[in-house]
């Protein structure tokens, strides 16, 4: 007879398990909480998308180009799995059409085929924000504020902010225009990687983390120093904005966005704490061309994005948003068949107390074990005594000493509680 087989999780995929995974719980309850008090509410939207959904970001892209897992259905509609939540966002601003300003957040994997690497999977995960329906450069700060917030939030610390002015679409164009004819004659010098974006896409050439391309381009034209006259004024008042508030920042000018819906005040936050390939924690930037791109009226929109795991990368690395202790406020201890503890820790739980208890007919000992380790407060013991008594013998497993007394089985719970409710 045949082995069965033994799978695995695909390449570029990992399983998050307890505990690891509470640290998740934890990471996107404190980012809803954070983004809800700003007046964000949450967005669920399909996982895939008609493929032209996302062919909006650009065909000059490598998320287009290589990147999308995307496929033919049985019904022989082609489509893509998520690669990033933007386009999906403006996608449902546009069917739904919400009031303006719309702003949301979201929480959901994404799904890139590239090669993977520590904080860089093929299935990702990011908590993200939009504001569709304002052009206000208030909001820019607005959002970045968030992103402080939040970064600080976990407890990061060496985190630095950096920012940009992509300009009007017109400005833009006419850039990369002028960028695309610096570099042709300098092809030669980029890192191969790099040398068919000059045609393609020569904003991302400016992006590349290369060294060769970046050497190469050390001394390329710079997209804030050729604004126009409203975009430089603009991209001003975001900055003091950013002043007001107090958050640090740098203008990085080789800071631009490669998808071609990107418009003005773009933005990414750096950990100095990690490997400088996969540093960036958190980026976005204004959308002003993307709603339109996908049917609907121009709308101005911005919004960030943050990779769960490359987060978490930088957690570990400062030491700070360790997995959190997972405990229990009560075990219960049955010898008697299990009855009792089945009955005990239901009536706990439906009283909002966190409560477990063992299976399988395990001795006292093996019980008390699991107890001990449980990180309960308190141990709740049936045996055959307390049983025939109609009690429970409440043990305090974090007190010195014995710590243990007998509780009427009917007031028990109450018991608990209120012990619970002493500092």
């Amino acid at each position: 007879m045949p082995e069965a087989a033994s799978f695995a999780a695909p390449v570029g995929t990992r399983d998050v398990l307890p505990p690891e995974s509470s640290r998740w719980e934890a990471l996107v309850g404190l980012f809803a909480a954070l983004v809800e008090r700003a007046g964000y509410g949450l967005v669920q939207s399909p996982l895939f998308e008609d493929v032209g959904v996302f062919a909006r970001l650009g065909e000059g892209t490598d998320v287009v180009r290589k990147e999308m897992y995307d496929f033919d259905d049985k019904g022989g509609r082609r489509i893509a799995l998520r690669p990033e939540v933007t386009a999906s966002v403006a996608r449902a601003f546009v069917q739904h059409r919400p009031a303006v300003p719309w702003k949301v957040w979201v929480a959901t994997p994404c799904f890139r085929y590239e090669r993977p690497q520590a904080g860089r999977l093929r299935q990702h995960h990011q908590v993200d924000i939009e504001v569709i329906g304002s052009a206000d450069p208030d909001l820019d700060v607005e959002v970045m504020a968030i992103g402080d917030e939040y970064l600080r939030a976990l407890g990061l610390r060496q985190v630095e902010l950096a920012i940009n002015s992509m300009g009007t679409t017109e400005d833009r164009r006419a850039f990369a225009a002028r960028l695309a004819g610096w570099l042709e004659p300098r092809q030669a010098q980029l890192d191969p990687a790099d040398r068919d974006r000059v045609a393609v896409n020569p904003l991302r050439v400016l992006d590349s983390k290369r060294p060769a391309t970046m050497a190469a381009t050390a001394e390329a034209p710079r997209l804030h120093e050729h604004l126009s006259g409203a975009a430089a004024a603009r991209f001003d008042r975001v900055r003091s904005g950013l002043d007001r508030l107090g958050i640090a920042y740098t203008v990085e000018p080789r800071l631009v966005r490669g998808l071609d819906y990107y418009t003005h005040t773009t933005f990414e936050f750096v950990s100095r704490a990690i490997d400088a390939a996969q540093s960036t924690v958190l980026g976005g930037g204004r959308y002003d061309a993307l709603v339109q791109a996908l049917g609907g009226p121009a709308t101005p929109a911005i919004g960030f994005g943050s990779g769960i795991e490359r987060v978490l990368l930088a957690c570990d690395a400062e030491g700070v948003f360790p997995v959190p202790a997972t405990t229990v406020d009560a075990f219960v201890v049955d010898v008697t068949g299990g009855e009792a503890a089945l009955a005990l820790t239901t009536e706990l739980r439906r009283t909002g107390l966190r409560a477990d208890r063992a299976y399988d007919g395990r001795s006292m000992k093996a019980q008390m074990k699991r107890a001990d380790n449980s990180g309960a407060r308190f141990a709740l013991i049936v045996g055959d005594q307390e049983a025939a008594d109609g009690t429970v013998t409440l043990r305090d497993l974090r007190a010195r000493g014995e710590g243990q007394h007998v509780v009427d089985r009917d007031r028990v719970v109450a018991h608990v509680s209120k012990l619970l409710e002493e500092p």
